[in-house]
């Protein structure tokens, strides 16, 4: 798709309902401006925790940020979380979530650039719509 912007802006949300619960996780790729949606996706995961579906919403937009032929993005999550596990500020200590941290650092590296900030829930509501949308569907 070489028509597909080359900066994005991702949000990324997970949820799980009874943590662990039925989870899924959701995200929302948008032009550089963040005004207008490009495209939706993300997974029901099965029963997993809230940590690891918001850490699979950012796997999966990542993988399909590299599909599509993105080579800078700007991820803005609610998690302050894996804000700061992705900026190296804390460490990863959860050995299943630092899998899926390690998978995530692997594919960055395809990336010219990629940055995350930590915006409110409020600011979130689209990827967390897709990730409730996707549990809704499937439990």
């Amino acid at each position: 798709m070489s028509d597909f912007p080359k900066k994005v802006v991702i949000n990324a949300d997970g949820g799980s309902r009874g943590n662990p619960g039925p989870s899924a996780s959701g995200f929302v790729i948008q032009d550089e401006t963040g005004n207008t949606v490009l495209e939706t996706g993300g997974k029901f995961l099965g029963i997993t925790t809230n940590n690891q579906a918001e850490y699979r919403a950012v796997l999966f937009a990542l993988e399909r940020a590299k599909d599509l032929g993105v080579e800078e993005i700007e991820f803005r999550l609610d998690s302050l979380l894996v804000v700061n596990q992705m900026k190296g500020i804390y460490k990863v200590k959860n050995r299943e979530l630092a899998v899926v941290y390690e998978e995530i650092k692997r594919l960055i590296s395809g990336f010219k650039t990629v940055e995350f900030s930590h915006v409110l829930r409020e600011f979130n509501k689209l990827a967390d719509a897709e990730a409730n949308r996707l549990m809704d569907a499937n439990t």
